[in-house]
């Protein structure tokens, strides 16, 4: 699975390792040092992911991300973060990141997550499948499109496959551990509080109003659901199957 990935670090050490890394898994592979070249690079060469290390000379990783989000970028980042306290790494999930290792990592699980937002990023298929449809929200697995009643909603990878792991079971409830397990993998180290964040962006991305939700519900001391009916009432489609 090659793929254009911009490296942003500033640790000469680090993004020989990690070009290494990416290169033998067939991926062309382009490294920046700084915040503002990785912007300007990201834009004129439109990469398939970023890997982000956060702290970037002139603009750091933080800033670069919520740049690129406010921009309407949905280009996959990896966060990279020596920092490694919780709330470091939510606040980078909070600012439209797709997921993030803490230093010092394994370069063979860098390499894991990167093929892993790879897959989640690409669209299509060799099986064009139809559109999953519960409370008001459509999701084109296809396309990788979202709208919500009609308008057409933005979201990063990551956020996509919360998403995708609830409509397509509308009205469970799912614990925090099953959703990790469902987008992160049953082996994942994520933190519980990692999907509370994805959370919240969906929310801000997909309710008129983030602190009464209307399709994405909390089901407290238990986890998340989708309604399975729409915001007027009318029953919601029956379960996509799954795949």
């Amino acid at each position: 699975m090659s793929a254009r990935i911009l490296v942003a670090e500033d640790d000469e050490k680090q993004s020989r390792l990690i070009r290494l890394y990416l290169e033998r898994e067939g991926n062309s592979v382009q490294v920046v040092a700084d915040g503002r070249a990785a912007l300007e690079r990201i834009r004129a060469a439109r990469p398939e992911l970023v890997v982000l290390d956060v702290m970037l000379p002139s603009v750091d990783g933080l800033d670069v991300c919520r740049i690129l989000r406010a921009e309407g970028s949905d280009v996959p980042i990896l966060l990279l973060t020596a920092r490694g306290t919780e709330e470091d790494l939510l606040l980078g999930l909070d600012l439209g990141a797709d997921d993030y290792l803490a230093k010092p990592y394994s370069p063979r699980e860098l390499t894991a997550r990167v093929r892993a937002l790879l897959r989640r990023s690409r669209a299509g298929g060799s099986a064009p499948a139809e559109p999953i449809r519960a409370g008001g929200i459509t999701l084109d697995t296809a396309r990788f499109e979202v709208t919500v009643e009609g308008r057409p909603v933005a979201l990063t990878a990551k956020e996509f496959a919360v998403l995708e792991a609830l409509v397509r079971e509308p009205g469970r409830v799912f614990t925090r551990t099953l959703i990790i397990e469902r987008v992160f993998g049953f082996d994942s180290d994520v933190l519980e509080r990692t999907v509370d964040a994805h959370v919240r962006n969906l929310r801000r991305k997909l309710e008129p109003d983030p602190a009464r939700p209307r399709y994405l519900e909390t089901v407290y001391g238990r986890g998340y659901r989708i309604a399975d009916t729409a915001p007027d009432g009318t029953p919601g489609p029956a379960p996509a199957e799954r795949p």
